[in-house]
């Protein structure tokens, strides 16, 4: 009879478990295709006559400050970088934009993290700005270089002391045993360094990403959106690309169908 009584117990409990299995797993399959947000109106289309530049970076400058007036975006700076490993496996993370100009787009790391190695491997990234209250995105590709180590001394010294810190703890994108780990390292780290003495790990510096393209996208309502792209010809050599017109400091751009 307790055998009995065991058992069923038992069975109770599997059931329960396999109750809550299926619930998750209804739980998680989500139909979101209904999700629908409206853009900007035909009185807000992205024209080619109506470019303050044919040069995107000044498109970009306009932009960007434009997002960064607007109270609705907290880092207008924030982008996705996306890179890929030398067997071509992609990953992406939102990183901080700390600078750009006619040279390119800037932004500091790990050397040994993943990106970094990544980008050892294969130095071709993309970067992805998105605005959503202006319904605004930009899309960046091109060549990275390694800023030198003055400039990332600099920009290190600039930092405030926890952000400094927190870079000498971090190994980033390895393993830990637990958030016990960084908080101890911290601690010994703080005891070690008071302000303005914190060093910048030698593994930590900053890039540079040169662009080949940038893409300016603004979103419609009615889906037909507005694309515009700007390519930099190697060598001045433009090859495999219709419908281009010529624009300033060396870009080309062209319409493309959303």
């Amino acid at each position: 009879m307790l055998t009995l009584k065991i058992n069923n117990k038992l069975q109770l409990f599997r059931n329960k478990i396999y109750i809550c299995q299926r619930i998750i797993v209804r739980k998680i399959d989500m139909d979101i295709s209904g999700m629908r947000h409206e853009y900007n109106t035909r009185i807000n289309l992205l024209l080619e006559e109506n470019l303050q530049s044919k040069d995107p970076f000044v498109i970009f400058d306009q932009w960007f400050n434009e997002a960064k007036k607007c109270d609705k975006i907290i880092e207008p700076n924030a982008m996705c970088l996306a890179t890929a490993n030398k067997n071509s496996v992609p990953s992406a993370r939102f990183v901080l934009c700390k600078g750009y100009g006619n040279k390119g787009f800037k932004f500091f790391t790990h050397y040994t993290s993943r990106k970094g190695q990544e980008l050892e491997e294969n130095p071709q990234a993309a970067l992805t700005f998105y605005w959503a209250p202006f319904s605004r995105s930009v899309r960046i590709e091109g060549v990275i270089e390694k800023l030198p180590f003055s400039e990332a001394d600099e920009y290190f010294n600039a930092r405030p002391y926890q952000s400094q810190i927190g870079a000498l703890c971090s190994d980033q994108s390895k393993p830990i045993e637990g958030r016990h780990v960084l908080a101890n390292l911290e601690k010994e780290l703080r005891a070690k360094y008071k302000e303005g003495e914190v060093p910048r790990p030698k593994m930590w510096g900053g890039y540079l990403l040169v662009p080949k393209s940038i893409e300016f996208w603004q979103g419609q309502n009615d889906r037909i959106h507005d694309r515009i792209k700007f390519i930099k010809p190697i060598n001045n050599e433009v090859t495999g690309e219709k419908y281009l017109h010529e624009g300033e400091n060396g870009w080309y751009y062209h319409r493309l169908a959303p």
